[in-house]
């Protein structure tokens, strides 16, 4: 007797119990693993996404606290000579066609290097502002750019790049003199402002680039032979 197949009713059954008996025993046979081969994407598009963020942040805190500072600095032409004092803080001036030359290692390590001595002089202001409406403000911003040195330490990892050895200290040496009047200590902050602005402008880019470089993770699928 036939069933509605045409096929003998004992080999459909026969057929069944080997299928089932090939699933119950599927680790014993080649093994199918989804591995996850290119993470560095997602976190390059977080780090985008931050810098982005932080960008759009500053723009705000910046005006707030030039107005702080009060004339000349809050007025839109103030466009003073950088300091020697200045030059304490990492500068993003770098030649475009240099700092593209450089391999994303250096880059990434000099992201690095920079936003951690940024923080620590960012952190300086976030005591010395004198209202609270503005300490909180930068506050959330120091909180933001910590985790943008996170983010960035990440990517590094990712893409197999070692951390930079970043300046932990403060941003002055001990014992070394603080700006000799109010009007240079405003300079310094001013300076600050810039460079962070400057900075997160060209990590930007940066990390546009870098995500149209590596691909978003790309799920792959690899056989791993037992036995075989």
């Amino acid at each position: 007797m036939l069933n509605v197949a045409g096929e003998p009713p004992g080999d459909s059954w026969g057929i069944f119990a080997f299928l089932c008996a090939a699933l119950c025993n599927l680790p014993a046979v080649p093994a199918l693993n989804g591995t996850e081969e290119l993470g560095a994407g997602q976190s390059i598009q977080k780090t985008y996404d931050l810098t982005r963020y932080l960008e759009h942040q500053l723009r705000t805190l910046a005006g707030t606290y030039l107005n702080y500072l009060g004339p000349p600095f809050n007025e839109p032409d103030f466009n003073p000579p950088r300091l020697a004092r200045a030059e304490q803080v990492p500068s993003a001036t770098v030649d475009l066609d240099l700092w593209r030359g450089l391999t994303d290692n250096a880059r990434l390590a000099a992201n690095y290097r920079a936003y951690s001595r940024l923080l620590c002089y960012l952190r300086g202001l976030d005591g010395q502002a004198g209202t609270a409406e503005l300490r909180h403000r930068l506050g959330h911003f120091c909180s933001s750019l910590q985790g943008l040195v996170v983010s960035i330490a990440g990517v590094m990892s990712s893409l197999g790049y070692p951390l930079p050895a970043g300046p932990a200290g403060p941003p002055l040496p001990p014992g070394a003199p603080a700006a000799p009047n109010d009007f240079l200590k405003k300079m310094d902050d001013f300076w600050l402002l810039k460079e962070l602005q400057t900075w997160l402008w060209r990590s930007a880019k940066d990390f546009n680039r870098l995500k149209k470089k590596v691909p978003p993770a790309v799920v792959t699928l690899r056989l791993e032979a037992r036995g075989f």
